[in-house]
């Protein structure tokens, strides 16, 4: 009876949890990472049923296919969970580790029909591909709370691969196959087993949800055209970024920029055009900051960075590679032979200074740069002389 009661229960749980994640993927458009949760689920819940609902449970080939069911599991949510976090978990090496223990359980299941040598062989094969997830997971650079629980879990997963096989030869001795699988001890631990695993079912939920939320929230605070940050978004990370920066006694500089004769684009060939133009200096500019950096579309086409750990010299120097960049590229709607051009105000953040003084002095040089010709950056006096970077092309704007 309680054979049947768990055969029903078990797969019925891997179905809804298989349900869950694909309608998160698929409805929240979220990353392959949660795909991989929703396939974990659906080879667990056919491993469980190859495990106890095949004809003959005692069969040498049940063992492989339960282990071909079980290892793809695990290789789904160990591969999705390392993912989620940004971490790289090698899928060779857990290929590997099951091909070993595939050919280790085909020589026990012929040599012997006792379970001790199966559960040792298959259980450490589990161990080792969650020890590998678990340190990846470790090694994480987010470790919010949600993520440290994800990590527990693991560890715990690890553990009880390793630990198992002593404790169920401990209990219920060395027994042939059928005979362990119609145990008391047997039923008790698969129980136990089921409640971790929903733990853990409900714990990547949980993380995915969160991710879902926080995604909607992002995408909230990023301008529609270029995919940076709303100005608003922009200031509030610049306000954080700075007190940060106070606190560990870090060096932040600021650069402002603004697209060239930019009203005449509009005038000239249209809106549509003028929005191709901010959509392309956004990429630009996105694709030339580090992961460290914050940028935003502040104005109509007007961009602001905040450069992490830099100087003045090196913000130029960024400002420098984006300014260059932009003038080499075409913008469609406009001819060939017709380039656009920025202009960049650049200053580093002064002791006791905050974002509203950093932000107007940097916007000060941005006005010295328009009124000194553009296609070119400026900075401070005291921290750099007037750069004025020589054109190495000829000036070509909508309004020539």
């Amino acid at each position: 009876m309680r054979e049947q009661i768990l055969g029903l229960i078990t797969p019925l749980m891997a179905l809804i949890f298989f349900s869950v994640f694909l309608l998160l993927w698929r409805r929240g458009k979220m990353g392959a990472y949660v795909l991989a949760f929703a396939g974990a689920y659906l080879f667990f819940g056919l491993g469980f049923v190859a495990t106890h609902l095949l004809p003959d449970t005692g069969a040498f080939y049940v063992f492989h296919l339960t282990q071909l069911f079980y290892t793809a599991g695990s290789v789904c949510v160990i591969w999705g969970a390392t993912r989620r976090v940004n971490q790289h978990v090698s899928l060779p090496v857990l290929g590997l580790v099951y091909v070993l223990t595939a050919l280790t359980l085909a020589v026990a299941v012929g040599m012997s029909d006792e379970t001790g040598p199966r559960l040792y062989i298959v259980n450490t094969g589990y161990g080792v591909m969650f020890t590998i997830g678990t340190m990846a997971l470790l090694q994480a650079p987010r470790r919010s709370a949600l993520d440290k629980l994800v990590t527990v879990l693991f560890a715990i997963s690890a553990a009880q691969f390793f630990i198992r096989p002593a404790l169920t030869l401990l209990i219920a001795g060395g027994s042939a196959a059928s005979d362990y699988r119609e145990s008391i001890y047997y039923s008790v631990l698969s129980v136990a087993v089921t409640i971790q695993s929903l733990a853990t079912a409900v714990c990547l939920i949980w993380a995915c949800a969160w991710d879902l939320i926080q995604g909607e929230r992002e995408r909230a605070q990023r301008d529609v055209l270029t995919g940076l940050r709303s100005r608003r978004a922009f200031e509030q990370d610049a306000l954080s970024t700075i007190e940060r920066a106070k606190q560990e006694g870090v060096p932040i500089a600021i650069v402002v920029a603004d697209i060239d004769h930019f009203k005449s684009v509009n005038d000239v060939y249209g809106h549509q055009v003028g929005d191709k133009a901010i959509a392309i200096f956004g990429s630009v500019v996105d694709g030339m900051i580090r992961h460290s950096d914050i940028a935003g579309r502040i104005g109509g086409e007007e961009f602001c960075i905040i450069a992490w750990n830099c100087d003045a010299a090196s913000a130029k120097t960024m400002a420098d590679r984006i300014r260059r960049r932009f003038a080499d590229t075409r913008i469609p709607g406009m001819p060939d032979d017709n380039r656009l051009t920025a202009s960049f105000g650049v200053a580093s953040r002064r002791e006791g200074e905050g974002y509203g003084k950093l932000f107007a002095r940097a916007d000060a040089e941005l006005y010295r740069a328009k009124e000194s010709g553009r296609d070119r950056i400026c900075l401070p006096e005291r921290e750099n002389n007037l750069s004025r970077l020589p054109l190495d092309r000829e000036v070509r704007t909508a309004s020539a």
